[in-house]
């Protein structure tokens, strides 16, 4: 997948096998299944073209400018939504950078100057909810005549569901903070996961017979604090079975968020690996226990629980 970053990074010597794209536009955050349906379409259409598939988005996430205070937590580090999205068989990645300008930029002046000028886009498909345009006054309607007016085809793919719940970021969110796990599984096509890097933490796990890894996260969103069943990435290697606690320690005297997970029957030395971690099933909240044995017996209870919901999964 080639990545694009800003109109000014494209010449006409970089554009064979570029022009006239199928494009989808969106934020893509999670790269959820109502995402991948419009890939799907995106990459259908293309093919029926013998066309280039291209995903126009937005670094940063419009929010993060126009309203940051009440910006949300990003589901996906950008890494993680560029990788999922070659994985999905898209040609080009398009990052246009998100400004005061950008916000400032009108309707039509987006579909001339980004759509028309820059990517000289044959079709474009968007989310029935897509909006665009400074107060966002485009919608998929105006799109569409757009799009007659200009010379470019217009899809919008309906609303997407999972067992009734509407495929999006904003419910992914939700879910995901009620420690419902499952839930996101179904919206995401996927584990919801979190990338980072293991640091060297108190020891306390290693000290009671529980070695854990301590992971620096580099994801904006977490879960609900509690005890999960997971899987654990090394170094993008297969996957160990795991049970991770996300908290601050109670029984401890609390203390900074960490995320720690205990590797099932494995061992070694992970200091400095980088780790993906994957939620798989929420086992329990966050406990303070009244003394360390108390505590070591509920860990082995939780490793017991994951390794069995693990097997199950």
């Amino acid at each position: 997948m080639e990545v694009i970053v800003g109109s000014s990074s494209l010449t006409e010597a970089s554009r064979p096998g570029l022009d006239a794209p199928v494009c989808a536009i969106g934020n893509f955050d999670g790269v959820h299944v109502g995402h991948q349906k419009l890939i799907a379409l995106a990459r259908a259409r293309a093919a029926a073209r013998g066309a280039t598939t291209a995903i126009l988005t937005f670094d940063p996430h419009p929010a993060k400018v126009l309203a940051p205070r009440l910006a949300p937590p990003l589901i996906c580090t950008p890494a993680r939504k560029r990788e999922l999205l070659a994985a999905l068989g898209v040609d080009l990645l398009w990052l246009e950078r998100f400004d005061e300008h950008t916000a400032a930029q009108s309707a039509e002046s987006f579909v001339t100057a980004t759509l028309v000028g820059s990517l000289r886009a044959r079709e474009v498909v968007v989310g029935y909810d897509f909006t665009y345009g400074q107060g966002r006054t485009g919608n998929a309607a105006t799109l569409i005549e757009a799009g007659r007016a200009h010379g470019f085809d217009v899809h919008v793919l309906p609303q997407v569901t999972v067992d009734g719940l509407v495929a999006s970021s904003t419910k992914i969110r939700e879910l995901l903070l009620e420690g419902n796990v499952a839930g996101a599984r179904l919206l995401l096509g996927r584990d919801f996961d979190v990338d980072g890097t293991v640091v060297r933490g108190a020891g306390r796990g290693r000290a009671i017979g529980v070695p854990t890894a301590n992971v620096a996260v580099e994801n904006e969103l977490l879960p609900r604090l509690g005890i999960y069943a997971t899987r654990v990435s090394i170094d993008g290697g297969p996957w160990q079975a795991a049970a991770t606690s996300l908290g601050t320690n109670p029984t401890f005297g609390g203390g900074q968020l960490s995320l720690e997970a205990h590797l099932i029957d494995w061992s070694g030395d992970l200091y400095g690996k980088r780790i993906r971690v994957a939620f798989v099933a929420w086992l329990r909240g966050e406990e303070r226990f009244a003394s360390v044995e108390t505590l070591v017996a509920q860990i082995r209870a939780d490793i017991a629980k994951a390794r069995t919901a693990l097997e199950a999964s």
